[in-house]
């Protein structure tokens, strides 16, 4: 399980693995801004000077982050990119302004904002929001496997693709509420309203069927070409990234 931009990173530097199902056509991701500087960030041109958080380095987060940064006219020497993870450790590093600006998930958007720690600043969590920040769609979160054992072990892939195929149309057919009694308790960090609320308002970034979406693959290439080095220059062949064999596969054992 992992972001389909890292099917592209890894062919880069000569390692291929192939997202055999597509969960997300948008990241889910959303840059956060602390609130005593939304007035003075108000734009990825405002980045500079500043250190932001991202989950890792390397990190989906960390390319979103630098892209965005890209987008706004700087240059990687115009801010500082700092590792913080997620939920309360990122929280703590914008409340203890180890950084001014950040990248995260739910449920930890929902937390800063309900804190009023800080307020959003790009929103990438449905594909007409993500449209705008990155020009197209971009799948991310997939089921992603080395293509030396896709090639080796179909059956087992196909089993796996029908069962993520079939619970992405539970997610698609049902409402963040009845999602939410399926989840683990620990899953609402202590405040299931708010897991409902930031589920409903993100659900859209996920596939109806976990098929890859049309020039997906193209908008995450573009992303990456345009700061990453690894990726630069490169003879990239996106269909090798991604199959779309096993989800139609599912799709005829599932019914259409």
């Amino acid at each position: 399980m992992g972001f389909y931009d890292h099917t592209i990173d890894l062919q880069a530097k000569g390692k291929f693995i192939t997202s055999v199902v597509q969960f997300s056509q948008a990241p889910g991701e959303v840059q956060m801004v602390a609130t005593k500087y939304a007035d003075q960030i108000k734009s990825p041109a405002d980045f500079k000077g500043r250190t932001l958080g991202v989950t890792g380095l390397g990190s989906s987060t960390d390319f979103l982050t630098r892209y965005l940064a890209f987008k706004g006219g700087l240059k990687p020497g115009d801010y500082s990119l700092l590792p913080v993870g997620a939920g309360n450790t990122f929280i703590a590093a914008m409340k203890q302004d180890q950084i001014q600006s950040g990248m995260t998930t739910e449920p930890t958007i929902g937390q800063l904002v309900k804190m009023g720690v800080a307020k959003i600043l790009i929103d990438m969590r449905t594909p007409e929001k993500t449209v705008a920040a990155l020009g197209g769609l971009y799948p991310a979160a997939s089921f992603y496997v080395q293509a030396s054992w896709l090639e080796s072990h179909p059956k087992e892939a196909q089993k796996l693709a029908n069962a993520f195929v079939r619970t992405m149309r539970f997610i698609a057919s049902h409402s963040a509420a009845e999602i939410a009694e399926k989840m683990p308790k620990d899953y609402y960090v202590g405040d299931k309203d708010l897991y409902i609320q930031g589920l409903a308002e993100g659900k859209a970034q996920f596939t109806p069927d976990g098929r890859m979406p049309a020039g997906g693959p193209e908008t995450v290439l573009k992303v990456l070409e345009a700061f990453s080095k690894n990726v630069q220059g490169k003879a990239i062949d996106l269909s090798k990234t991604y199959t779309t064999t096993y989800v139609d596969n599912a799709a005829k054992t599932l019914g259409n």
